[in-house]
């Protein structure tokens, strides 16, 4: 059982919603892609903003630390040497120091015995070569020890740091100085050490985008790491050790930019990263570049995401449900007038009856449209029955015209083909008295060839002409020229006819553009013709220089006219009825359209012409006063002048014939 179709009604419904579905979703689709990428591309600007600004504090921190230890050592109480001087100035620096004094130790600048120390264990690793051990006097100078972070104490796992509770947190980092004391002979004394710590602002907040903080020393190692199993690793034992080398490598030639870092702490997530350089000194006139980091997970950066999702999913199926009501009133809204005109059009079973008026609609003027169009068409179809009663006339005229050209072509191919068989079997048999004969009976076949080969060729151009292929090599020409040479190849025929021929008078070259092969066969079909439809009388031929008004310019006025020169070719033949002349243009038509005519041919030499001077740019034409009244065929070009140039005055080549009699 066939499946019955949908309803309008029905079908208009669902392509709505087919087509507004895939359209809400696509939107919901695209309006993520670009979320995701502006969030994305704000976290870039963030993190990159927030490593530079790290490194700026850290170089402010060193610098305010190497400023506050230089003046500490040049103090009067550490140069005495006294020791309770000397610990009265350590612990007043302890309270107003920028940072946070772990501990400090003094030891002997030359044997480098601990002479005073607040820390745990011995500050300054042996051995350690100090720039003012190699030189002991000289002015005060600062070098930069050791820059770590504090390890992770016991039992506390490194990962923990990603799920720590979300909110602004400092990272302490450590830093270890030294700085040489003089006595007031500026002889080196003593080594003064500190270890200080100093903050740098942390956010694990997802919506923020401080970012955690990664150093990583001029020598490749991890200083800082939100995994601090990691510090002191070089960065050829991280994962993703190649993006570690990359933004190092970027740091050293001044960019701070952002790159996208895998598995920073072995669990496979994505980080982001902004990194800066920190230029900090290692001693008095000396900095190293240090490589900062602001990094933070790829999800943390694209939090807000969630939310956007989930707004735009919620909007969406409020759209979706709003776009389903939607297409059920549009659907009925419009059905409900197409299904009055389907049961108007149901209505009228008979052309014969009035038809009635068309079921007026208010509120689409295009479906009140319809429905005057569907009354005006059942008006008018008898109106269309009788054109297609004309049409199927025509297609059995064109059809009989077909069969026309058919059976006259068979005849035309027949003919020369049985002269040429029957002339060659004569001559084969040996049925010809002498050579004189045969040679006169090949001749006859030869010319049957002849005439063979122009139906075949005929029909060959037409048929190039009607599929676009045909092509002409244009030349610059002299057409009386060509005129005089076709006459000549013709000048038999017309003899034999005893037809009297009125050549043009020779004069200057009358140059045009065309091309000489086809606007010779041009002229030769028209010679022809007008030999074979002229029984008496005679042919005459004329070319004119004449003026066409030219294309009107912008202001509506004339152009210089076009000089145009034409040939004539008028006989006194049969001529043509002036309802015929028009048709004769057209492929494979001939007023006498019988194969039992008199005359033969299969109609395509007009036509043929026709096309070959449109091709060059010309024109045909064929006028004639009725039967009996001879045919003129005139063919015009553009005049030249001088091998190509436009002829500036027209010239009359044909004031005056020549009248020759032939036979």
């Amino acid at each position: 059982m066939a499946k019955r179709p949908l309803s309008f009604r029905r079908l208009l419904m669902l392509r709505i919603l087919l087509l507004s579905t895939p359209v809400l979703l696509l939107g919901q689709a695209i309006t993520l892609r670009k979320a995701r990428s502006s969030l994305l591309e704000t976290a870039r600007q963030n993190l990159a903003s927030s490593a530079i600004n790290k490194a700026t504090g850290l170089e402010d921190s060193v610098r305010a630390v190497e400023s506050e230890l230089l003046l500490l050592t040049d103090s009067q109480a550490l140069k005495s040497g006294d020791a309770d001087d000397v610990a009265v100035a350590l612990s007043r620096y302890t309270k107003v120091a920028s940072h946070t004094v772990g501990c400090l130790e003094l030891t002997e600048a030359e044997t480098g015995a601990v002479i005073s120390t607040t820390c745990n264990q011995p500050l300054l690793p042996t051995p350690l070569q100090l720039p003012w051990q190699q030189s002991p006097t000289g002015n005060a100078d600062f070098y930069l020890v050791d820059l770590d972070s504090p390890q992770p104490a016991d039992g506390v796992d490194g990962n923990a740091l990603e799920d720590d509770a979300q909110g602004m947190h400092p990272s302490i980092i450590d830093l270890t100085v030294a700085a040489p004391i003089y006595n007031p002979e500026g002889q080196l004394r003593y080594t003064l050490s500190a270890q200080l710590g100093f903050t740098q602002l942390e956010d694990t907040n997802p919506r923020s985008l401080v970012g955690k903080t990664v150093i990583i020393d001029p020598n490749g190692i991890v200083v800082t790491h939100p995994n601090p199993e990691l510090v002191g690793k070089s960065v050829d034992d991280l994962h993703g050790a190649d993006r570690f080398v990359s933004i190092i490598s970027s740091i050293r030639v001044g960019n701070a930019d952002t790159l996208h870092l895998f598995s920073l702490l072995e669990n496979g997530d994505e980080w982001l990263a902004g990194y800066s350089g920190a230029e900090l000194p290692l001693s008095s006139g000396v900095t190293e570049t240090w490589n900062v980091l602001a990094v933070t997970p790829l999800n943390q950066a694209l939090h807000a995401l969630g939310e956007i999702r989930m707004i735009l999913f919620l909007l969406t199926l409020g759209l979706l449900g709003a776009n389903g009501l939607l297409a059920l009133y549009v659907a009925r809204s419009l059905s409900l007038p197409v299904e009055r005109l389907i049961r108007y059009t149901q209505q009228v079973q008979d052309l014969s009856s009035e038809v009635k008026a068309a079921p007026p609609n208010r509120s689409i003027w295009e479906l009140d449209y319809l429905g005057k169009v569907l009354e005006r068409m059942l008006r008018r179809l008898e109106g269309g029955a009788q054109e297609l009663r004309e049409a199927w006339e025509n297609a059995q005229m064109a059809n009989q015209l077909k069969n026309e050209f058919l059976a006259n072509t068979s005849h035309e191919l027949r003919t020369p083909l049985n002269a040429i068989i029957g002339c060659i079997r004569l001559v084969r048999d040996g049925c010809c008295d002498d050579r004189e004969e045969e040679l006169e009976f090949l001749e006859r076949a030869d010319n049957a060839a002849i005439h063979l080969l122009k139906i075949i060729n005929d029909i060959l151009d037409i048929a190039k002409i009607e599929s676009g292929t045909v092509s002409l090599d244009l030349d610059t020409l002299d057409l009386g020229e060509i005129v005089r040479d076709v006459l000549d190849m013709q000048a038999l025929q017309i003899q034999q006819k005893g037809l009297t021929l009125h050549r043009p008078h020779k004069s200057e070259p009358i140059w045009v553009k065309g091309d000489g092969d086809k606007l010779k066969q041009v002229l030769l079909n028209i010679v022809y013709n007008a030999i074979k439809f002229t029984d008496s009388g005679s042919i005459t031929a004329k070319i004119t220089v004449v003026s066409e008004v030219g294309a009107k310019d912008d202001s509506g006025e004339d152009t210089v006219p076009a000089p145009r020169v034409s040939v004539t070719i008028q006989d006194t033949g049969i001529g043509i009825a002036p309802k015929d002349q028009q048709k004769l243009f057209h492929p494979f038509v001939m007023v006498d359209g019988s194969h039992t005519r008199s005359y033969e041919g299969t109609g395509l030499g007009l036509a043929i012409s026709k096309n070959f001077m449109k091709l060059m740019g010309g024109s045909i034409g064929l006028y004639s006063a009725g039967v009996d009244q001879g045919t003129a065929v005139t063919l015009s070009m553009p005049l030249l002048a001088n091998h190509g140039e436009v002829a500036a005055d027209p010239v009359d080549a044909a004031e005056a014939t020549e009248q020759v009699l032939v036979g």
